[in-house]
């Protein structure tokens, strides 16, 4: 069975959120507090080169924002952003916030995730 990915971004939903982040990232990139983010989206859309590696996934997934992991799994206080696995109806974390921040490319990021799927 495919292992099934939850990635939670550590940021909110909404069209201001939205247009605040871009800002953030185009203006004060070393204060921004999603690294998940910031390394795999540019400034409008998600990176080639990271939708290329998720395609390649013998995974599946989904991927949240911050104000949306509560209501869908039931899990708060988690420091964010994080990579869960899906068990049943419960995620477990999977990827912790402090890995995806030591992460200072999308390379690093996808070495990580691969790794950690070989097992």
């Amino acid at each position: 069975m495919k292992p099934y990915l939850v990635f939670v971004y550590n940021a909110d939903t909404g069209v201001f959120n939205t247009l605040t982040d871009i800002a953030h990232k185009i203006f004060s990139p070393e204060t921004y507090s999603c690294n998940l983010c910031a390394i795999t989206y540019g400034n409008f859309s998600i990176r080639a080169e990271w939708k290329e590696f998720l395609e390649s996934l013998d995974a599946e997934f989904e991927f949240l924002h911050r104000d949306e992991l509560e209501p869908r799994y039931g899990v708060s206080g988690v420091p964010l952003p994080a990579v869960f696995v899906k068990k049943g109806e419960a995620v477990d974390i999977w990827i912790n916030s402090e890995e995806i921040n030591r992460c200072g490319s999308i390379e690093d990021l996808k070495a990580l995730i691969t790794a950690r799927l070989a097992g």
